[in-house]
């Protein structure tokens, strides 16, 4: 019998922009419809046009796999997993699977607003196919990692986005599904729930299970993904080990400046930049250069309490440091509108290499924007001390360490 448990063959996924779906009206609707419908603009076909979120993705994934899918937005990640979870149909080619799908999509995925939390957990069990006496045997286990117990017998449509999320997610991963597939809604949860989900599914997967997950969190790739799989504009650019597969990805969109694409009515990191020490952008620096990140972000409304932060990573990925704003005290400003913050390394730090940057805005109880990676350098050698030699040094980080030699030595184990 083959491990093989998810199988993509030649899948493509087709959208035509400017024609609209026809969704379930009601009478009442249908009335209202007739109505306008002279002063309603119609899209004809030379308005619309084809848009391929995927195109020719191929692949196989065996039992008890985890797979990272990376890329940037508008990929098809999201639409993979649609396919896979079989809420939408692909144009064309097909997908095998064998098993029990447990999905986590977006925030409240088969969830009815007007049921209880345990009415909705028990809806959800039910559509996985287990029995009551089982989705009752782990209730306990699901409402406990949830942090729900003083709202189970509230109606969903009354919980918060992070209520809601922690509560499906609980559902999907304790139901025990044979294939667990979660898209990028961990971010709504704070970092300690992420944390938290994270090694959840680090546990389905040692139970032998397979886990599929988008995530632009490099970290959590690295930590959990068995392989990975890069999409790009629909087409799968690479897949393979984490560690070769994201030093593609990120090797592939360098870049010294990030701008959002659009504008949210949430807490979001607007632009931001590489700087060199007189304030110009800048993607190749020296080693004995101090390098700023230079960051905007915007407050929808007045809020205590937000932190900025960035992460530095190796080109392949790794993280090697972080930092934020409460590392020195730092508090942002409070009121709504836009804001600027600058973070700088010092010189004689970061070694020669490439570097991407992640940015990321938060507060105690969410993580409101992560962009990682957002940004990408390189550091070239200086004339300093570090390269007098002209050998190459090993790692990427410098730390000025003590040094005792001789007599000096001596003296210090006296």
């Amino acid at each position: 019998m083959s491990d093989v448990v998810i199988h993509a063959d030649r899948l493509a996924k087709r959208y035509r922009i400017g024609v609209q779906e026809l969704p379930y009206h009601t009478l009442r609707d249908r009335l209202t419809g007739l109505l306008t419908a002279p002063f309603r603009r119609r899209a004809s076909g030379s308005d619309a046009a084809d848009l391929w979120a995927l195109d020719e993705v191929s692949f196989e994934i065996a039992r008890g796999d985890v797979v990272g899918i990376i890329g940037g937005n508008g990929a098809g990640k999201s639409t993979l997993l649609k396919i896979l979870s079989r809420i939408t149909t692909p144009t064309r080619g097909r997908a095998r699977i064998v098993g029990r799908i447990g999905s986590l999509l977006e925030v409240g995925t088969g969830f009815h607003p007007e049921l209880t939390g345990r009415e909705n957990i028990f809806l959800n069990g039910a559509i996985l196919g287990m029995g009551r006496a089982e989705i009752a045997r782990k209730f306990d286990a699901i409402v406990a990692f949830a942090e729900v117990e003083r709202f189970i017998d509230t109606a969903v449509k009354y919980y918060s986005s992070g209520m809601y999320v922690r509560l499906a997610f609980a559902v999907a991963a304790h139901l025990e599904p044979e294939i667990l597939i979660v898209d990028e809604v961990l971010s709504v949860g704070d970092a300690r729930f992420q944390q938290k989900c994270l090694g959840k599914i680090d546990d389905v997967a040692r139970g032998g299970r397979t886990v599929l997950f988008v995530t632009h969190n490099m970290a959590a790739v690295y930590r959990l993904a068995s392989s990975v799989i890069w999409l790009d504009n629909g087409r799968v650019m690479s897949i393979g080990a984490p560690r070769e597969t994201i030093a593609k990805y990120l090797g592939g969109d360098r870049r010294s400046r990030f701008v959002a694409e659009h504008r949210s009515d949430r807490p979001q990191l607007l632009h931001a930049e590489i700087d060199d020490a007189l304030g110009r952008p800048a993607s190749r620096l020296l080693n004995t250069d101090s390098v700023s990140v230079r960051l905007r972000y915007a407050l929808p409304r007045r809020m205590a309490g937000t932190v900025i932060g960035i992460g530095v990573l190796s080109a392949d990925g790794v993280p090697l440091f972080t930092s934020n704003t409460n590392d020195v005290e730092a508090m942002l400003p409070q009121e709504a509108g836009e804001h600027e913050a600058v973070v700088t390394i010092p010189p004689d730090v970061l070694l020669v290499g490439d570097y991407h940057v992640a940015v990321c805005l938060w507060d105690h109880a969410e993580i409101y924007d992560l962009q990682e990676p957002a940004l990408s350098f390189s550091v070239e050698h200086g004339p300093s001390i570090l390269y007098a030699a002209g050998a190459d040094r090993k790692g990427f980080v410098h730390i000025p360490c003590t040094w005792a030699v001789g007599e000096q030595a001596l003296a210090g184990q006296a």
